[in-house]
């Protein structure tokens, strides 16, 4: 799951100007102020730039940032298998 959390971190930090203070595993994406569109563009976003499939209701904004790097390892390891 490092992995994908610093990829997720790097991702909100350098393309959606989120302040890299306020990310912590247990943020949600309510904390930082991301709403459902917000989280629409996120999911899109971690589909091109990492290559991981997610359906546009994979995460919502109650979500945490460590939850949401567990769905993208797990959508990882079924597509590499």
């Amino acid at each position: 799951m490092a992995n994908s959390y610093d990829a997720l971190v790097d991702l909100l930090v350098h393309r959606f100007d989120v302040d890299p203070a306020k990310i912590t595993p247990q943020a949600t994406f309510e904390d930082l102020e991301i709403d459902s569109l917000f989280m629409v563009e996120l999911l899109l976003v971690v589909q091109a730039e990492l290559g991981v499939e997610l359906s546009d209701d994979a995460a919502t904004p109650r979500d945490t940032i460590a939850k949401a790097a567990e769905l993208i390892s797990a959508h990882a390891a079924a597509a590499a298998s």
